[in-house]
């Protein structure tokens, strides 16, 4: 799921560099997702961080962000 948010995150960001004004500044490039590492930790920049488990309610969160 990770990898579709980060395919569809760059695609969004290619198109919006593609078709912007040449007086604009450039998009930043997207961060990627945190991937799920062994142990049901998170991997983030720094790291694997303590092993946790997502709630229903963040999985739900997540499906709602606008972006």
């Amino acid at each position: 799921m990770a990898a579709v948010v980060d395919h569809l995150a760059v695609a969004n960001w290619m198109f919006a560099t593609v078709n912007r004004d040449e007086d604009t500044d450039p998009a930043d490039y997207p961060e990627p997702v945190p991937r799920p590492v062994p142990g049901d930790g998170v991997s983030s920049a720094d790291g694997p961080s303590e092993p946790r488990r997502v709630t229903p309610a963040e999985i739900v969160a997540f499906l709602n962000s606008p972006g």
